[in-house]
């Protein structure tokens, strides 16, 4: 099923590029844009959950990247009502591990930061849309993770308040600073094959059990 959805990709990119006409240049640029379409596919179908690492640290400079992807993230309002805590101190990955340890040499808490949920005119806030901004954050730190040749795996904590007070306690955070996931972050120590989500039944047309026309 991968590979089937890397084809019908890289099939209408192809068909957009023979669409396009120009000369060399502009057919030169629609190649480009195939190859950075495949390759931004296929490093989305292929991230998996990674939890055991090598006793390997991750490069400042590959830590950065991850947060710039990360703060490239869809945002309501563009609001950014995030916050991430870089964790690389063993005794306090250990502390935040919970009942799941880990040899992770790198963990990363996003939270959200309720204190940047106010409307720009400011006339009141914003309900909860920063648990999706924070998610859609998440989600690009894992593929930039996996991009960069690092393994990853979202632990999630809230909405369970209690691990969220237990996070925020180890971290002192704020009362306004939210732990919403821990990313674990190390040089991959394992193989696994990334699953198969896709499920036909899982898709609706034009109404909840509609069927594509």
């Amino acid at each position: 099923m991968k590979k089937s959805i890397l084809a019908i990709a890289v099939a209408l990119l192809t068909l957009g590029a023979c669409s396009t006409q120009g000369g060399d240049k502009q057919q030169e640029a629609a190649t480009d844009g195939i190859d950075n379409g495949k390759a931004a596919i296929e490093n989305i179908m292929t991230r998996t959950s990674i939890r055991k690492y090598k006793d390997q640290p991750v490069e400042q400079e590959k830590i950065d990247i991850m947060l710039k992807a990360a703060m490239a993230a869809p945002t309501a309002v563009n609001l950014q009502p995030w916050h991430f805590i870089v964790i690389t101190d063993k005794k306090k990955i250990d502390l935040l591990s919970g009942q799941q340890p880990t040899n992770a040499p790198l963990l990363i808490v996003v939270c959200g930061d309720t204190d940047k949920t106010m409307m720009p005119d400011g006339k009141g806030k914003l309900p909860d849309f920063w648990v999706q901004d924070v998610s859609a954050a998440t989600e690009n730190l894992l593929l930039a993770a996996h991009a960069l040749g690092l393994g990853a795996v979202w632990t999630g904590c809230y909405p369970a308040m209690e691990r969220v007070a237990e996070i925020a306690n180890v971290l002192n955070c704020p009362k306004n600073i939210v732990p919403v996931v821990i990313v674990r972050v190390g040089y991959p120590d394992e193989s696994p094959e990334p699953k198969d989500k896709f499920k036909q039944e899982n898709i609706s047309y034009n109404r909840f059990g509609g069927k594509m026309e």
